[in-house]
Formats: structure tokens, C-alpha cells, sequence
């Protein structure tokens, strides 16, 4: 076990944990932002440096500071380091530059996006970008490329995370025909010959994606996320590998689109096959567990009333005592 503070908060984690998650066993404001590390699928991270944190002390054994700001997810705890993520002017200036780097190319399409109010980058630009951007060049344009049927690319909108290429690796049994093509500012996600992509699984795609890259092709254009109410559901799935444990997001009396449930970190709990996905579209294929529960610093919390049936069983218990109260009097 190591011992290694994070912003003046001491913890205790096993030898090899990343400083990442070291601080995600904690929780609350010392945990760095990731657009890329994707805790359940193994070799991400490292790629997109919103995670830099200073290491001002390296262990207890050598106290010396790390000479440059490290990757969180990449970098292991020693006993006694120290690390400065919130608390560090230099991690937030640094981070303020990232997001900067990483809107160079990215569109203002978070009017019509899919993805808007579900966006890690629209948080990380909220929280961490700058008022106005020093980039004057023209944005980076692209060709269109048609993928499948169920699977819509905006390559415009990419960070480059890869989180989708690892997700057809070992989620989607290796069926993989689409990555990173060219270098530099010239590589983009792309499918080799135009193939579509098809695989039981590769709808996870979209549930990773931080950004609005890969979009519900099913779902496209239907509502802006804040007017859909997400209820956890389940059913009984053919398919082995999925656990049929979703969340159906209801307008009125329709399911507009499906998704796999997420834990605080905006991670898939566990992946869900195409059928239940993109195919499952009515309330009588699912069994209604009730609301999902929603950050309420979420903008999809609004007009979700996650305890409202609790809220009325108490103004009918509190109304039976107010009656019986009066039969007394």
C-alpha cells in the first residue's frame, strides 16, 4: 500500500494505481478531468493530456518534484507522493491550454449536436476554457464518410481519445476495421476502403465517445437531451454477452434512443449489444425499473423529478395522520 496525498487530501492506495484513480477513490473536486482514459478498456489514456497533474514531491524516499507536469492516468503512486491537481496555477494553466488545443478544430455545433448536455468537452470548456480563442487559421474541414446504417461520424467533432477503436478491439470481438489514419494534424478516425461498420457490440462506440464524433444515426435529431426523461430498464437479451441492463431515454410515451448505464465518471457499467440498442425501441420490450439518478449539476436533471413517487407516498401517508387526527379531535 502506498500513501499519497492529492491536494491535501491523504489516501491510501494499492502500489500500482494510477495517481487518476487514486483520486477517483476519493472523489469530489481532486479528481483530474479525462477525455481518453476509459478505466474498463485496457491501454487508454494518455493521449488527450486534460489529466496533467504536478507531482511536488515524489515519494518518500525521494522527495525531489517530477520536472514536468504528468498524465494522472498514466502515472503510478509512490509512498509519499504529493500531488497538486486544483491547488497547482500551473496544472490550470496548462489544462486552460489543452482545452484550447483541443477546440482548434472543433465546430460550434453544440446548438444542433446530439451530444450537448451529455459533452465531457462542453464541461472541460465550461470549467477550464478560455473566453476567446488566439487561433485566427481556418478549421480543419473533412469528407464525409458513410460507416453503417446505425452509426453517424462527424470526424470535425474528434478529439482523437481512440476509446472507439479499443472498444471494437475487445468489446466488439476484435472486429475492427476502422482507426487512425495519417499523422499529425492530418490523422482522423476512418474506416479502411469506406467499409460500414457491423458488429454485435459496436454501438459502445457511441456511448464512449466524450464528444458528439459518434451519434445514434436511430436517435438523430429526435430531442434535445433535457426534454427526455432516463429510466433505468432491463430485459432478458439473447445475446450471452450482453446484460440487457440499459437506460431508455422517454419522451411521452415513446424511447427515443438506448443506452448503456454510466457511473460518475460518464463510464459504461456494462456494454450492451446492438439488438437491445438500436432495435428495442418500444416500452413493452423492457422492464421499467424506475428514474436514473442524475448529477444535479447536470443540465439533464432539469424537470427530473428522480424521487417524486417517494415524495408522493409521503403526502399520503402525511395526509391519513392529518385525517385521523381530526376523527380524534
Amino acid at each position: 500500500m502506498a500513501k499519497v496525498t492529492i491536494d491535501g487530501v491523504e489516501m491510501e492506495v494499492p502500489d500500482g494505481t494510477t495517481i487518476l484513480n487514486a483520486a477517483r477513490s476519493v472523489g469530489g473536486d481532486i479528481v483530474p478531468p479525462a477525455m481518453c482514459y476509459y478505466s474498463k478498456l485496457e491501454g487508454s489514456g494518455g493521449k488527450c493530456r486534460t489529466c496533467l497533474v504536478k507531482v511536488s514531491q515524489g515519494s518518500t524516499n525521494d522527495p525531489r518534484p517530477m520536472p514536468k507536469l504528468v498524465p494522472s492516468c498514466r502515472t503510478t503512486v509512490m509512498d509519499g507522493m504529493v500531488v497538486e491537481n486544483i491547488t497547482s496555477p500551473e496544472v490550470l494553466e496548462a489544462r486552460k491550454g489543452v482545452v484550447e488545443l483541443l477546440l482548434i478544430n472543433h465546430p460550434l455545433d453544440c446548438p444542433i449536436c446530439d451530444q450537448a448536455g451529455e459533452c465531457d468537452l462542453q464541461n472541460l470548456g465550461y470549467k477550464h476554457g478560455a473566453a476567446a480563442t488566439r487561433y485566427e487559421e481556418d478549421r480543419r474541414t473533412y469528407k464525409k464518410i458513410d460507416i453503417g446504417d446505425k452509426i453517424k461520424l462527424h470526424m470535425d467533432r474528434c478529439i482523437l481519445c481512440y476509446r472507439c477503436t479499443y472498444v471494437a478491439d475487445q468489446v466488439a470481438d476484435g472486429d475492427r476495421c476502422h482507426g487512425i489514419i495519417n499523422r499529425g494534424d492530418h490523422a482522423e478516425i476512418s474506416t479502411y476502403i469506406e467499409k460500414a461498420i457491423d458488429s454485435d457490440f459496436s454501438g459502445n462506440m457511441i456511448d464512449v465517445c466524450p464528444v458528439g464524433a459518434l451519434t445514434d444515426k436511430t436517435a438523430r435529431f429526435g430531442s434535445r437531451v433535457w426534454f427526455t426523461k432516463p429510466m433505468d430498464a432491463h430485459r432478458d437479451c439473447e445475446n450471452p454477452k450482453c446484460s440487457g441492463k440499459v437506460v431508455v431515454w422517454e419522451k411521452g410515451e415513446d424511447i427515443l434512443r438506448v443506452t448503456g448505464r454510466k457511473d460518475a465518471y460518464n463510464e459504461v457499467e456494462d456494454f450492451i449489444c446492438n439488438t437491445c440498442r438500436f432495435e428495442k425501441k418500444k416500452v413493452s420490450d423492457w422492464v421499467i425499473e424506475g428514474p436514473r439518478h442524475i448529477n444535479n449539476k447536470s443540465v439533464i436533471s432539469a424537470n427530473h423529478y428522480e424521487h417524486l413517487k417517494d415524495i408522493k407516498e409521503d403526502i399520503v401517508k402525511y395526509q391519513k395522520q392529518i385525517a385521523t387526527n381530526i376523527n380524534k379531535a
